[in-house]
């Protein structure tokens, strides 16, 4: 890699690994709100703080984080991609600084909707800044995948260990501090974000690099064109496609957002308070009081090793899309997500083994399919309209998908856990059904 081409993977991995690093500790500190807060008070009305409505609460964030995917691309393409990385990393920061603030569930809500809307915008803006300026554009990828995994395990274990010294409010506004310093770093990087076009393009002026990821080259520049292309797109197989990345949202947050939670109420995670950890002479030295009540839920980390996990999966779904049809890929990897959701609460009930094994086969393939889908929509979308495909694609994972929180939540409170990982498997078996017809209609 050349000095431009390694300035902007230290840009575009500090930043992919800070926007799942926020996105994925939102779930430790959803269990505190459950205890910390009893009503939600909406002036002309309250609601009782419970899963269902906390599980709102999380899509209302989340949701926008997928929403804003299509216009997050169009804004890349006017105002260009490093100042709306910028413009990211200080409202990821703003956004858990108002947490840290929050006396409220409704500023709660607040501070999650500017993480949403600041957070949506990354994607369209890193992707396209790797497109777009890296000559070695597949390193620059590999490198931007596993930053961001490493954000999604890393960040909740980064929370979780921080809570077990300091009050939620405090762990928020502390980590808002890296998004900020980070965001100087952005506005003050010496890159040339567009050195690899000349060498990358097609004479159709589409740049040859997706790998799966990119959504920011949409190739439409009028409403007309847009509504034109996106009624083409799914006039064709790209239908099945989107079916298959909704499904792999609505499990992903389903699954992920009460998480913690849901490992809390079952045998083996109690919490242990610190000062047991302890030889009592430490006590003292380390300034720990065993009436003061703190303790650490083992969920947390169970929890964040599930997401470290997924780099393995993410490495063998990215082998996988070179060696085997990616529509059967796809087919087995969402087969094994239904029968491991089956799989989940009986393998709690024989133990912490058994469910430490179902947990790490769970990162794995909740991992593995991601590369799968992303080659799939470059097989099933033509290369003019590959960035608005991209940008549906997102739109569907983090938009579409974050309902899979309300969705839990919602089942949570009104049903029960079994009921939860029933509709988790169906979701998974409605992808692998789906990658089986997409795999006949390509044989055909």
């Amino acid at each position: 890699m050349n000095r431009n081409d390694r300035s902007i993977v230290a840009l575009v991995t500090l930043a992919h690994g800070m926007v799942h690093t926020y996105e994925l500790a939102v779930p430790i500190f959803v269990a505190i709100w459950l205890t910390e807060f009893s009503v939600i008070d909406l002036g002309v009305m309250t609601l009782d703080v419970t899963t269902a409505t906390l599980g709102v609460v999380v899509t209302i964030g989340y949701g926008l984080f997928g929403l804003g995917a299509l216009p997050g691309g169009i804004l890349v393409d006017r105002i260009g991609s490093r100042r709306l990385i910028t413009w990211c990393l200080v409202g990821m920061g703003a956004s858990f600084g108002l947490l840290a603030l929050a006396p409220t569930v409704v500023v709660i809500t607040l501070a999650l909707v500017v993480w949403g809307i600041a957070a949506s915008v990354y994607h369209p803006a890193g992707l396209s800044l790797i497109s777009k300026g890296i000559e070695e554009r597949g390193t620059g990828f590999a490198y931007h995948g596993i930053a961001g995994n490493l954000g999604i395990g890393l960040g909740p274990l980064v929370a979780a260990t921080l809570l077990l010294v300091l009050d939620w409010r405090v762990v928020a506004g502390l980590l808002a501090v890296p998004a900020l310093l980070a965001a100087v770093y952005a506005s003050r990087s010496d890159i040339d974000p567009e050195a690899a076009v000349d060498a990358g393009d097609d004479d159709d002026g589409v740049t040859d690099d997706d790998d799966g990821d990119s959504k920011a080259s949409a190739g439409v520049d009028s409403l007309a064109a847009f509504r034109t292309e996106s009624r083409r797109l799914f006039a064709g197989s790209f239908a099945l496609v989107f079916l298959v990345v909704m499904c792999s949202g609505l499990y992903y947050r389903g699954f992920l957002t009460f998480l913690p939670e849901l490992l809390g109420r079952l045998e083996g995670f109690e919490p242990i308070a610190i000062a047991a950890l302890l030889p009592e002479a430490l006590h003292g030295p380390l300034g720990i009081d065993p009436s003061d009540g703190n303790t650490l839920a083992p969920s947390d980390y169970f929890y964040s090793g599930l997401l470290l996990i997924g780099v393995v999966g993410q490495y063998v779904g990215g082998k996988l899309t070179d060696r085997v049809p990616v529509e059967y890929g796809i087919a087995v990897g969402f087969g094994g997500l239904a029968v491991l959701a089956l799989a989940f609460l009986p393998a709690a009930g024989l133990g912490l083994v058994p469910l430490a094994v179902v947990g790490a086969l769970m990162g794995v393939f909740l991992f593995l399919v991601q590369p799968l889908y992303q080659a799939t929509v470059a097989e099933y979308t033509p290369a003019g309209t590959r960035g608005l495909s991209y940008g549906y694609t997102y739109l569907g994972v983090f938009g579409v998908g974050a309902l899979g929180g309300a969705i839990a939540g919602t089942i949570l409170e009104y049903a029960t856990e079994p009921a939860l990982f029933l509709v988790l498997a169906g979701f998974a078996t409605v992808a692998s059904v789906t990658g089986l017809v997409l795999g006949r209609r390509n044989a055909a």
